[in-house]
Formats: structure tokens, sequence, C-alpha cells
């Protein structure tokens, strides 16, 4: 009885946890979880498009800025660019900067 006592505690303990954890992430902003569809979520997988998880936030409004200004090419990235504000730019930046 003790045991299932300690188990069922334990249990408790870890989905407060997940629940801390997941309350303390920032929703992503408008637009951000679109990406996902061709940039990928794994380092393991292998792509050519990159990953954002984790990147530089700068490094991201570069590329978008150059692909919205046809400084760099791609097959649909410089439509989608066109469509989102400086600031969307950045706060999309900055949630996927923060991402691992």
């Amino acid at each position: 009885m003790k045991a299932a006592r300690a188990a069922w505690a334990a249990g408790l303990l870890v989905l407060v946890a997940c629940e801390a954890v997941n309350a303390a992430a920032p929703d992503p902003p408008p637009g951000a979880l679109a990406c996902s569809g061709c940039h990928p979520a794994s380092d393991k997988v292998s792509s050519p498009v990159p990953r954002l998880a984790g990147r530089n936030p700068d490094d991201i409004v570069q590329a978008f800025q150059a692909f919205r200004y046809g400084q760099r090419y791609s097959s649909v990235m410089d439509r989608i660019a066109k469509g989102f504000s400086d600031d969307e730019v950045r706060a999309i930046a900055e949630w996927y900067g923060a991402q691992h």
C-alpha cells in the first residue's frame, strides 16, 4: 500500500513539474508554427531546409529579409517573407531562438 501511494505521489509530482514547464514556455507568435511545415524540429532530420530552433534570432531575421528583398532565392520563402511585418518576423525569430 505504501508503495502504491509513493508511486502515485511520484506520478503527481511529474505531472506538476510538466505543467510548470509548459506554463513557463511562451506561446508561439502568430505564423511561427507554420514554419514547421518545412523546417525540421529535430537536428536529427536530414533536410536541405535549415532547422530554426535554437538559431540566432538575428540570423533568422537577416535570412527573412534577404528572401523578402530578392537577395536570397527560394521557391516559396520569398512569398512567405512578404506576408509578415518586421515586428512579426522579429517575434518569430526570437521565439525560435529560444527553442531547443
